[in-house]
């Protein structure tokens, strides 16, 4: 295979490219049985000019911290992509013709980076622009590499309130090394887009959220490439976004603007019409230019945030005497601090609730590893993926039912195989008077559903940091459940909470039966075990700081101990959480013989205080008593 490498590509040459990318569009998808071959055509032009004369990329080294990035937010397009691939020769037309959504193979419907060339996982649309900005915040504010983040968009997803929330954000964090290529073929799914080719109405919203917006004929190559050439100069700050004017399924005349082929493979008679028609079967390798050098770097100065590849030292968690009243999210803060200090790759990001999540501790302490994301959940968990992507460990927090709005960020977050770690604060009826639209009772559910996802629910201060510093080396996506209000710390400073573990605060030989909670429901339990014991009834009381993955075995023994009887309480609604984990973990390895009494949010909760909404959802320890005796009476 001969590889031609210059920034120098003649336009001739990549015209053919073009034709190229559109021919094998249309040959692995045929040869897949389904594809998107009319949306990678529309395309074609664009990246052919990209890649070859604009995209700084060392193909053979995809690490390389210099190397530009390139997202498809327009994850269908894959066939375009997966057929760039095989330009640049890093992908066989072997592989091409019988890897592409097969099953077992690499090359799948929607780009993951199983592919060393992918940074995230696209597909759910209106998600690559928004990691795209996590990336080019980690290039302005924490890397010394000058690579740009480019992003094809297609202008279906342009519709997506994501896509907006991530202009917003690139134009107030300056974002000039962020690039937008929009596809404007007019065609979506069903029909016209809301849009259709209006691009005077396109550039004015874009212009409205403070990007730089060019306008260029999406098939007039010397015009895309004046275009991506001005994309790519300093800009004043802004962000761009290139408008491109397409045709969907450009190149073959039978398809061409017609709205009835998108999604839909052409079948072999049809696919040997338009390959003819675009000029036949080409095996054209090129490579356009390399990735910018390294920037000298002075030894003395103090880096922006911190060198990604750096270790990590030791961090001083902070200390806190037994019985002192503290809020986990408290602690959450003050632990974020400690890590910060000792690890530079940590950076925090917030949903403009860091006054109450207690992220503005790490932002007074370290600002420029700090990045408030405002009311936009989505972005706020697409620039923590980004930056998990430049090797930054990001810690993202919010009020723990607003991430329920992120909840497509997250689980294609597990699909990109990053490291998120999500802390959720003011969860549970227990945060009172603020009502139901501020209390979290999904969220344990939803994030137990994560693929590969950690769980974690402290009860004091204590536990929550020293969770927090488990979730800076678990990997994949981690979530943090805090609790609102202030508690007794019931642990000593430097006890250990491995992810998975539990801990047993009071247990003997002659326990009748077994209390579960975790966060505020564990205070509860063990007033609840005080009340029994004064009754003549001895408990075992666990703390399930970690939800997922569970410590079946203690559970096991815990209830094998007690005669199959368990209570377990949760500030949570009954479906998916710590109960459903618990029972899980019983029924799967347990006794044969099992009774749990289940206290949950049952109802729709109102205002009030916290203990008045605690006791009205049975999560009071006169509640959790009363269901321990009724099982000891059945």
């Amino acid at each position: 295979m001969t590889i031609t490498q210059t920034s120098q590509i003649d336009l001739d040459t990549v015209a053919e490219l073009a034709a190229q990318l559109r021919v094998d569009s249309i040959r692995s998808s045929t040869s897949a049985g389904s594809g998107h071959p009319t949306s990678s055509m529309s395309a074609a032009d664009l990246l052919a000019v990209l890649v070859t004369r604009h995209l700084r990329f060392d193909w053979d080294d995809p690490t390389a911290p210099g190397n530009d990035h390139l997202i498809f937010s327009k994850g269908h397009a894959s066939p375009l992509l997966y057929s760039v691939f095989k330009s640049v020769g890093v992908v066989s037309d072997d592989e091409l013709m019988n890897g592409y959504r097969r099953f077992g193979q690499r090359l799948e419907g929607h780009p993951t980076p199983v592919l060393p060339w992918v940074d995230v996982a696209t597909g759910s649309l209106g998600q690559g622009l928004p990691d795209g900005v996590g990336i080019a915040l980690a290039g302005k504010y924490l890397d010394r590499e000058p690579y740009r983040t480019w992003v094809l968009c297609g202008d279906s997803e342009f519709a997506e309130g994501s896509i907006w929330e991530a202009l917003d954000k690139a134009a107030h964090y300056e974002l000039s090394n962020l690039i937008a290529i929009v596809d404007v073929n007019r065609l979506g799914q069903s029909g016209p887009t809301e849009l259709g080719w209006d691009l005077d109405a396109y550039a004015r919203r874009a212009e409205a959220f403070g990007a730089r917006v060019l306008v260029v004929d999406g098939h007039d190559l010397s015009a895309i490439d004046d275009a991506l050439a001005t994309a790519a100069a300093p800009t004043d700050g802004r962000p761009t976004v290139l408008l491109a004017k397409t045709v969907k399924g450009s190149g073959f005349s039978e398809v061409e603007d017609r709205p009835d082929w998108h999604g839909k493979p052409f079948p072999a008679d049809m696919a040997d019409r338009a390959i003819a028609e675009l000029g036949g079967i080409r095996n054209l390798v090129l490579r356009g230019p390399g990735p910018e050098p390294a920037p000298a770097i002075d030894a003395t100065a103090e880096p922006a945030g911190g060198d990604a590849g750096a270790g990590a030292g030791v961090a001083t968690l902070p200390h806190y005497d037994l019985g002192d009243e503290v809020a986990p999210r408290k602690a959450y803060g003050d632990a974020l601090v400690a890590l910060g200090a000792a690890d530079p790759r940590i950076v925090a990001l917030d949903g403009e609730v860091s006054n109450s999540t207690y992220s503005n501790e790490f932002a007074h302490a370290y600002p420029d590893r700090y990045f408030e994301m405002y009311i936009a959940e989505q972005q706020l968990v697409a620039a923590a993926t980004g930056l998990s992507v430049r090797g930054y460990r990001a810690f993202a927090s919010t009020f723990a039912a607003f991430l329920t709005r992120a909840h497509d960020f997250i689980r294609m977050g597990a699909i990109s195989g990053v490291d998120l770690r999500l802390v959720g604060s003011h969860a549970g009826v227990e945060i009172g008077a603020d009502g139901p639209s501020q209390m979290a009772l999904e969220d344990l559910a939803m994030m137990r559903a994560v693929h590969g996802s950690t769980v974690l629910y402290p009860s004091d201060a204590t536990s929550t940091a020293a969770l927090v510093e488990a979730m800076a080396s678990t990997p994949g996506i981690s979530y943090l459940r805090t609790t609102r209000g202030a508690y007794p710390v019931l642990y000593p400073s430097g006890e250990a909470f491995p992810v998975g573990g539990s801990k047993v605060l009071r247990s003997g030989d002659d326990d009748r039966v077994t209390l579960v909670g975790a966060g505020v429901t564990l205070h509860a339990c063990l007033r609840a075990a005080e009340i029994l014991a004064e009754e003549g009834i001895e408990t075992r009381v666990i703390d399930c700081y970690s939800v997922k993955p569970i410590d079946a075995d203690t559970l096991t023994a815990a209830v094998g101990a007690t005669s199959g009887r368990i209570v377990v309480a949760e500030d949570h609604h009954p479906e998916g959480g710590l109960a459903s984990a618990v029972t899980d973990a019983l029924l799967t390895s347990g006794p044969t013989s099992l009774s749990l009494a289940h206290l949950a949010v049952r109802d729709m909760p109102g205002s009030g205080s916290g203990p008045e909404l605690l006791a009205w959802a049975g999560l009071d320890a006169d509640h959790i008593a009363a269901a321990a005796r009724e099982l000891l009476d059945e």
